[in-house]
């Protein structure tokens, strides 16, 4: 867990930095003076950024938030890719271990083999192997309990990613709506005589927030539909893995059950 935090806050510093590390000293465009316009051309009205961070930058306080949310859904893709494996929720040779156990009737060892390996597999199997006790219906209900317990942890951890993906068009349309303000601000101030170039920053505002949101949106809800068909799977997979493990002792009991049952006594025969 400490690792997944530290490459989590190490990609978050990066993003952050990136922009900043894009102009080294070595640069030479970021020490050389502007160069003349050439005869003929026009310098963008008003200093209007160029290159993708200075355009990224012009979105204002709504363009930072938006990229705060990138930066948090980078950190949930990762850790997500980490986490919501096959080896984490179901350790390998976890199933036939504990089946090996409750094939020689080991019912405590298989509960102590669970604990020493926390994980999704392991949680299911140490549900179903407390209720062993009370028959094959109650551990069968134990197991779709602590499986549905489970899984639904997984899906609110990979919900954040669709919240993102929601949010993230929202503040675009904000920054929109906040720029056309602007705009149209302008063309209040001065009775309609505003030109173009006094428009432009506020519809260039309106355009930079609208694309940033649907950056940020497109991949997050991308990542979240790759990470819910995930959960999904592994779900499955880890259901067929504890009938499999299970299948001891389903039989055990049958034959403990069937050995108990006496056969029903025959009426009695009346004396002539």
């Amino acid at each position: 867990m400490q690792k997944i935090r530290s490459i989590v806050l190490a990609t978050a510093v990066l993003t952050l930095c990136w922009p900043a590390c894009g102009l080294s000293a070595d640069d030479p465009g970021a020490a050389a003076p502007p160069a003349a316009a050439a005869p003929g051309t026009t310098k963008p009205a008003g200093g209007t950024p160029e290159g993708v961070w200075g355009i990224l930058s012009a979105g204002g306080p709504v363009g930072v938030l938006i990229m705060l949310l990138s930066v948090a859904a980078v950190a949930l893709v990762i850790e997500h890719i980490m986490t919501i494996r096959e080896p984490v929720l179901m350790p390998p040779g976890l199933g036939d271990e504990v089946r090996a156990l409750l094939a020689e009737g080991k019912l405590a060892p298989a509960q102590l083999r669970c604990r020493r390996e926390p994980s999704f597999l392991s949680f299911v199997i140490e549900a179903g192997l407390a209720e062993a006790d009370g028959g094959w219906p109650a551990v069968e209900k134990a197991m779709e309990d602590a499986a549905a317990d489970q899984s639904a942890r997984l899906f609110r951890k990979i919900e954040y990613l669709s919240v993102i993906g929601n949010i993230a068009p929202m503040l675009g349309l904000l920054g929109t709506v906040i720029g056309m303000i602007i705009a149209f601000r302008e063309v209040a101030s001065t009775q309609g005589a505003a030109r173009a170039a006094d428009l432009a920053q506020g519809i260039y505002l309106a355009l930079v927030t609208t694309v940033e949101g649907l950056i940020v949106a497109i991949p997050s809800l991308a990542a979240f539909a790759v990470f819910r068909n995930r959960v999904d799977q592994l779900v499955a997979e880890a259901a067929y893995v504890t009938q499999h493990v299970f299948a001891p002792l389903k039989r055990a009991r049958a034959v403990q059950r069937s050995q108990t049952s006496t056969p029903p006594a025959p009426p009695p025969v009346g004396e002539r």
